[in-house]
């Protein structure tokens, strides 16, 4: 009896010691073949930083999907995580849709919060319901909130494909929210203006989402006329520059200054055409005359490897144009095939456009790649049925009631958006310069560029002087991927590619359809019924097998 009494002892010690060092330290192995449960380096590091309570609310709760439950299962994956790794994160899971409350009341409040909810059909025993549910959670931390969207939509997919698409992106949609809320904002942006650039009310989606990283500054080319040195010094001391559709001439001290900065390590991303061609005169007077623009640019990007040509992409693969037919009240809106406004698509593998959806363009320009030292992506391209077409042009609305000749589309896949990087070469290498600049540069340190042949991917639309999300089109119901490239393009030139990284985890599901789940539901219920019974009928009987096998020994 001593003897057993010590082992018991000593078991209750040896429990003891295990949880007090299991408070101490924890290790979770991670066994699936996709390694969804180990979260990354990048999180990590910032999970590292949360030094003050910050919280997580989820409102995916509620009668779902099967679909949404998985979605709703991997989040809280997730988050055990994240809690796992850090005391100091709490997350919980609360309903919206609350006994008594109007459904629809607590919808729209939840839209004008930013959180729009989901309308979906629950298939069960038959028969099928509409139900809203909110696929958001709020994070908190130091007074501050942000919503996290825990959904990512994707034109033309199945909701299966969303899910999927969805949980893939999980872990950098709660890192990406950290992110903002740990985070001090210490890089800098320089918006150029000056040279006939999109106004603030077209670029302003886009910023607004740009600040909650970066600081953002406007800097004004006027200046380097009369002030080129100083220009220049104060052009150095931002990480990013972004060239937004410019219209007028540059001036040589304008291109020296850009290069220069160039030179000195600096980073770009140019939204530049060659062409003038607008859609809103099109719409007024049902014609626009195409004619190359007058930047002098030519010379500034073929020193870097590229060639922005003075042409128009055609292309079968479109967005469609919005035409108003009708007068007064019976007016109604329609859309109409339009090949010049491309639906460009990832053309090699890059976390830039991995997993992105189509980007629109309008009147864009072929980008053509010459041969030199500088390593170039296509990030994005134009569809197999594609030509290119020569200005001056006059473009009519005439066009959308002509059948296309396919027999001419023979120029497939024509660089949009490309992706420097390398040594640049000074474009005034061997030549006077336009000013005395002692701290002249032939040859730049590693840096990047990225060259965007269209400035209207990043010019949002404007209702009553409000700009809309950039990407979506009111008429169609459909948000184009214009944002989130734009966004990652600035994340990867400012060495955010951690973030990145995070899209492109990938996550392999096994799913089971709701048919089948509808086709087995009876089998299902009736094992759930029996399978308990069986279990204890078995053990009852094994149980007293042994007891008459271990008394009828001692006997």
């Amino acid at each position: 009896m001593n003897k057993n009494i010590r082992y018991l002892f000593i078991l209750i010690i040896g429990v003891i010691v295990v949880n007090l060092l299991a408070t101490k330290a924890f290790i979770r192995f991670d066994f699936t073949k996709d390694q969804r449960y180990s979260i990354s380096e990048a999180s990590f590091d910032l999970l590292d930083q949360v030094n003050q309570p910050l919280q997580f609310k989820v409102f995916l709760t509620g009668e779902l999907p099967s679909e949404f439950k998985q979605l709703q299962l991997e989040t809280r994956y997730m988050l055990e995580e994240f809690k796992a790794q850090n005391s100091n994160i709490s997350f919980q899971f609360e309903n919206p849709n609350k006994e008594g409350e109007d459904l629809n009341e607590t919808a729209k409040a939840f839209y004008q919060a930013g959180m729009t909810p989901e309308r979906v059909n629950i298939a069960e025993r038959g028969k099928v319901t509409e139900t809203i549910i909110f696929p958001w959670a709020e994070a908190s931390y130091k007074g501050k909130k942000i919503v996290i969207p825990l959904f990512k939509k994707k034109t033309n997919a199945s909701t299966e494909e969303m899910i999927k698409t969805s949980i893939q992106y999980l872990e950098y949609a709660l890192t990406d929210a950290l992110r903002k809320l740990v985070l001090e904002r210490s890089k800098k942006i320089a918006v150029l203006k000056g040279k006939g650039q999109l106004s603030d009310v077209y670029i302003a989606d886009f910023f607004r989402s740009l600040r909650d990283y970066y600081l953002i500054a406007p800097f004004t080319l006027e200046n380097v006329e009369t002030q080129a040195e100083e220009s220049l010094a104060q052009l150095n001391e931002f990480d990013l520059i972004i060239d937004a559709k410019p219209e007028k001439k540059y001036t040589e001290k304008e291109k020296y200054v850009l290069d220069q900065y160039l030179m000195q390590g600096g980073k770009a991303l140019w939204l530049i055409e060659q062409v003038t061609a607008e859609q809103d005169s099109l719409k007024k007077t049902g014609s626009t005359l195409a004619f190359p623009k007058e930047l002098d640019l030519y010379d500034f990007f073929f020193s870097y490897g590229i060639r922005i040509n003075p042409q128009l992409v055609n292309d079968l693969y479109s967005a469609p144009i919005v035409l108003a037919q009708g007068e007064g009240s019976q007016t109604q809106f329609n859309p109409f095939p339009w090949m010049y406004k491309p639906l460009a698509t990832s053309a090699e593998k890059h976390p830039i456009t991995s997993a992105l959806e189509r980007v629109q363009f309008d009147f864009a320009n072929p980008i053509e790649l010459l041969k030199n030292d500088i390593e170039k992506t296509v990030l994005l391209a134009s569809s197999e049925l594609t030509k290119t077409e020569g200005v001056p042009r006059q473009i009519s609305l005439d066009l959308i009631e002509k059948e296309p000749d396919f027999s001419t589309y023979t120029q497939p896949h024509q660089a949009l958006a490309v992706l420097l990087e390398g040594q640049f070469n000074s474009l005034y290498k061997n030549r006077i310069t336009p000013f005395n600049n002692p701290n002249h540069l032939d040859q730049s340190q590693a840096t990047q560029q990225i060259v965007i042949s269209d400035g209207d991917v990043i010019k949002n639309k404007v209702t009553r002087n409000q700009p809309e999300e950039l990407g979506f089109n009111p008429f169609t119901g459909e948000t184009y991927g214009n944002k989130s490239f734009l966004m990652n393009s600035v994340n990867f030139l400012l060495g955010d590619e951690a973030l990145l990284k995070l899209r492109n985890k990938p996550i392999l599901l096994a799913t089971i359809s709701d048919e089948v789940l509808a086709q087995g539901n009876y089998t299902w219920a009736v094992f759930n019924l029996l399978a308990p019974l069986l279990f204890l009928t078995g053990f009852g009987i094994s149980l007293i097998w042994w007891r008459r096998k271990k008394y009828a020994i001692k006997r």
